[in-house]
């Protein structure tokens, strides 16, 4: 299972991104995305985001 990012309540803060300690999100169309090739499942990112857009796929 990879995390998913939701576009529609991404803000393209970033805090997500030094979180994630195998560098598996990049921005994309002005949101923020995650490489699920890349992602492990730690969660952190999800436990880093103000918006909750993050969740578990």
């Amino acid at each position: 299972m990879a995390y998913v990012i939701d576009d529609a309540k991404c803000t393209n803060c970033a805090a997500c991104d030094s979180s994630c300690p195998v560098d598996a999100i990049f921005e994309q169309n002005g949101k923020r995305a995650i490489d699920k090739e890349k992602c492990v499942d730690c969660g952190a990112c999800s436990a880093e985001c103000p918006v909750e857009a993050i969740t578990g796929e």
